[in-house]
This record gives C-alpha cells, structure tokens and sequence, in this order.
C-alpha cells in the first residue's frame, strides 16, 4: 500500500538529487519544487523527464556520475511509470473539488472524453471519496467503473479516458 505524498517525495528526491550533482540550477530546482508542491495535478514526465539527459554544470568524476545517473534513472523510473499524479490533501485540506473540462472545475482537464462536470471528489473521515456526475463515459477506479468510491494512494482513477493516479 502506498502512503500519502509518496510520489511526490520521490519526485522531489529526484529533483534535489538532480541539484546536488549539477544538472540543474537553483532556479530551476525552486521552480520545479513549487510546481511539484503547489499543483493537484502533475506531470511527472515534465518535472524530471529531462535529467537523465542533460550534463552537469560541473565536471564530476566519471565514476560518481555513473552511479548519480544510475540511481536518478531509478528514482525517475518509479515515478514516471504511467498517468499524471493527482496530488490530494490529507489532512483535511479542502473538503470538496470538482473535476471536468470546465473552467471552473478545480481540477481541470482537457481530453474531450471528459465530461464539462464529470466528478467530484469529497474528503470525509480521513479519505477521499470519488462520486461520477453522470458523466457519459463514467468514472473507474482500478478499472471497475464507479458511480460513488472510497480512493487510497495509487489508484487508478480514470475519467473516461483520462487516468491518473492518487496520490
């Protein structure tokens, strides 16, 4: 079972690691950080997806590189193995948000399958619950298809054919 906040920790341990050894800058790994903190929804692949191709600021010796690109390429890995993360509070942030194509939805998303108002999510006794608003292609959790749904870290959370994952 995962834990709450754990991709995104990884994602943030891929970006200071990314930091340490040169291959971004402070600038760059404040900006990263705030995107990866501050958003619900993430793309792993635009975070990190770069670094294992870009080259260090500063020369390093070639064994400690190797082993610095090793185990980047690892954490990166974990984390960029399918949909974007859907990052949810808690700890009992907000209590409601709204997912669809419309402008104000909290959580927006673009794909034409998804409903203008296509779910909501509820937080309530310490977990988020997923209810479909009879949208026309539904809502699936793990790939069950769902009207109303307790979620858990690493799910799969599809509306229609947008996935993400909880995190």
């Amino acid at each position: 079972m995962e834990v709450p906040g754990e991709s995104r920790q990884e994602l943030a341990t891929a970006l200071n690691t990314a930091y340490a050894n040169g291959l971004l800058s402070a600038e760059t790994l404040s900006r990263r950080l705030d995107q990866l903190f501050a958003k619900r929804l993430i793309d792993p692949s635009r975070l990190v997806g770069d670094l294992t191709t870009r080259r260090p600021s500063r020369p390093w010796p070639a064994w400690f590189l190797r082993t610095t690109m090793i185990r980047l390429r690892e954490v990166i890995g974990a984390t960029m193995d399918g949909p974007m993360l859907l990052a949810l509070d808690w700890t009992g942030g907000p209590d409601e948000l709204f997912v669809g194509r419309h402008t104000s939805c909290d959580i927006r998303l673009r794909n034409p399958t998804v409903s203008r108002l296509h779910a909501r999510l509820v937080f309530r006794d310490s977990c988020w619950i997923v209810q479909d608003l009879e949208s026309k292609n539904g809502t699936t959790v793990n790939g069950k298809r769902v009207g109303r749904c307790r979620l858990a870290p690493g799910d799969d959370l599809a509306f229609a054919d947008e996935h993400v994952r909880i995190d």
